[in-house]
């Protein structure tokens, strides 16, 4: 592809070390010990990434990436480090930011539906065990069959309270129906609002185009999930996290090995994906990471041991840049020894002991070489970022928030017709008619499922949306076997 541009330069050694825009998509890890300058490699990949026309998505854990939109110059470290490189041509700069928010706070309020998150994740969030899981399968099952729309979770505690209510009526179709399962679904949903979650889930729901996007510069868009408050409740953000990853490769074409990634999408916090995942749902994260590339799709994890990482998954993480660990204990630097057996060595580098000498700032580096090797690794100095390290105000955040071509798209919520109003109505159709019944006994109407009584009731509207519900089975049908889910 022939040189690399300088705009791709990522550190430096006694040489310029670049990244290549082409291998982007083949993934990447960032990993090394607490304060010793994970988040600054972030950046500045988030940087370059931007100047050569490709949007990225990341989360904020700390509240420290907000500065990104505003060029740097405020802190005399940075200049300390320009001049100690040696880089003439280092200018300081702004990019373009969209800021998200599940809390709708910081940033444009990110939600889908229940419906999209599908049972296996909605599983994860509510910490169900096996038994309670397949219990929930089946009521996403039968809003399915019976064409009704999960979108918020009041819609999943109604249509759960319903199934349980009717639990014989679906015995022979659907299997048994434990009420103690019913009674933990419903424990769990309410122990979710409790923690503000309902937030997430509702209309409209976040088209993902809208993180794939370029300024009038093209250059690509950084798009920052604020999620220190939501890193309060580490099941949903890795869910959260894992639910998007799961929805790019459901909704991007395929293709196939692009001069440059569509999307580049970090995922801080890595090690909280797979913390007490069930197998089933490590091995399919693996499966999307592995085909995710094809759909110009760049994953790279951000935690403190490579070793969080499962086997399979690491194994695919080509480019890396590990700064400092320590080694104070016998596990310690068993973990060092194993992380420096992960990297290319040549025959001038200790890895093992250069890992625990690296100074903040400092990293070992193996990028791809555009043939899809690892290069050598290398003990280099990463470059400072060009926008400014010192986190927005208030005042500034707002300002950006509302100078967003997304603003007024995602701030007001709105609640159309869905299970919970269909079941109210229905709930309400049935007391009056017990309420108005004669007395006198009647020969009994022929058994009919609640599909036959709910849909001839849809019109206008609530019929399009049943439609909708029946085409995001389907989608959710590839998904959920992509995903590991049963659908029985």
């Amino acid at each position: 592809m022939g040189a690399l541009p300088e705009s791709l330069v990522i550190a430096k050694a006694d040489r310029d070390i670049a990244f290549n825009l082409k291998m982007a998509n083949r993934h990447g890890l960032i990993a090394g010990a607490t304060g010793t300058g994970k988040t600054i490699t972030l950046r500045i990949l988030a940087e370059q990434l931007s100047s050569a026309g490709v949007p990225v998505f990341m989360s904020d854990v700390k509240g420290d990436l907000s500065g990104l939109p505003f060029p740097g110059g405020d802190n005399p470290k940075v200049k300390d480090r320009v001049q100690r490189l040696g880089l003439a041509d280092f200018r300081f700069e702004g990019f373009p930011v969209a800021f998200w928010d599940v809390f709708g706070e910081q940033g444009h309020p990110v939600r889908t539906t229940v419906s999209e998150m599908g049972p296996l994740l909605m599983s994860r969030i509510l910490m169900l065990n096996e038994t309670q899981s397949g219990v929930l399968s089946l009521v996403y099952k039968i809003a399915d069959d019976s064409g009704l729309l999960l979108l918020d979770l009041k819609d999943l505690r109604a249509m759960s309270r319903f199934v349980g209510d009717k639990a014989d009526d679906y015995t022979t179709e659907y299997g048994h129906i434990s009420p103690a399962s019913i009674g933990a679904i419903q424990r769990n949903l309410l122990n979710l609002e409790q923690q503000g979650a309902d937030r997430f889930f509702g209309e409209p729901a976040l088209d993902l185009k809208d993180l794939i996007r370029t300024d009038d510069a093209d250059r690509g868009f950084i798009n920052i999930f604020t999620a220190d408050r939501l890193m309060q409740s580490p099941k949903l953000y890795a869910t959260f996290l894992l639910w998007m990853l799961s929805e790019l490769f459901e909704q991007l074409p395929e293709v196939g090995d692009p001069d440059k990634p569509g999307l580049v999408f970090f995922l801080d916090e890595a090690h909280l994906l797979f913390d007490d995942a069930p197998g089933v749902l490590v091995d399919k994260i693996e499966q999307v990471v592995r085909l995710i590339r094809s759909k110009g799709v760049g994953v790279y994890f951000i935690t403190q041991n490579p070793l969080d990482l499962p086997p399979k998954v690491l194994g695919q993480l080509g480019n890396r840049v590990q700064h400092a660990l320590r080694a104070f204990t016998p596990s310690d630097q068993k973990n060092v020894k194993a992380a420096a057996d992960t990297f290319r060595a040549g025959p001038d580098l200790d890895v093992a002991r250069a890992i625990t000498e690296l100074e903040v700032g400092e990293a070992l580096v193996s990028f791809l070489d555009s043939k899809g090797a690892p290069a050598v690794v290398q003990r280099a100095f990463i470059r400072p970022p060009q926008s400014r390290l010192r986190p927005l105000t208030p005042g500034e955040r707002r300002a950006a928030v509302q100078s967003s071509a997304m603003y007024g798209r995602y701030e007001e919520p709105f609640d159309r017709e869905s299970a919970y109003e269909k079941l109210k109505e229905k709930a309400a159709e049935t007391k009056q008619a017990e309420f108005k019944a004669p007395s006198r006994k009647k020969r009994p109407a022929p058994a009919r499922s609640w599909t036959d009584t709910i849909l001839p009731s849809l019109s206008g509207g609530a019929a399009r949306a049943a439609g909708s519900q029946i085409g995001r089975q389907l989608v959710r049908g590839i998904l959920g076997s992509l995903m590991g889910g049963s659908r029985r």
